[in-house]
């Protein structure tokens, strides 16, 4: 089994469901093990969309890399993402941030995820559920990181209080 953290989002619909649907799908090959508190985000790089709902997960597969991003795109299309522009709006997205240890670079793959560092939506949850964590080919905590990125357009909604709810759905 491997650890992995993966990064959920949504700006479409009803975005707090949207979440809780796509961890519902992510249980059938993911052992859930911690979840962070929900955050609403001001878009980045495309600013004219409603603002997102963000939060980040850990938990253990037995999935190989590719495995798991086939899944976490499987999960977009089946709840009805489409495609428009790059950073555009989305009823859900499922970033992989970080696969265990490794260094993955291939073309549909990157892994840790290549813009994580920069994101405070990404960070700042993060930081939550593993403050200690040291994200490959860097050298400081992700508590660290998360407190050297500005946190404006950010605002926690909902604490995740660190462990996964027992029924999210309809909270």
């Amino acid at each position: 089994m491997t650890t992995v953290f993966l990064a959920l989002g949504s700006n479409l619909g009803d975005r707090k469901t949207n979440l809780y649907t796509a961890i519902d799908f992510l249980r059938r090959k993911i052992t859930i093990q911690r979840l962070s508190s929900i955050y609403e985000t001001e878009p980045a790089y495309v600013t004219d969309q409603p603002p997102f709902l963000n939060l980040v997960l850990q938990g253990e597969t037995d999935l190989k890399p590719m495995e798991l991003l086939r899944l976490a795109k499987s999960i977009e299309h089946e709840m009805g993402r489409q495609k428009t522009i790059r950073f555009g709006p989305r009823v859900v997205d499922v970033d992989i941030l970080l696969y265990g240890d490794e260094r993955i670079r291939a073309p549909l793959l990157i892994v840790p995820h290549p813009r994580m560092t920069e994101r405070a939506f990404v960070l700042i949850p993060l930081a939550e559920i593993a403050p200690d964590l040291v994200i490959p080919g860097t050298d400081r905590p992700v508590s660290h990181l998360a407190a050297s990125l500005p946190a404006g357009g950010l605002g926690k909604i909902m604490d995740g209080g660190g462990h996964e709810p027992a029924n999210p759905v309809g909270e």
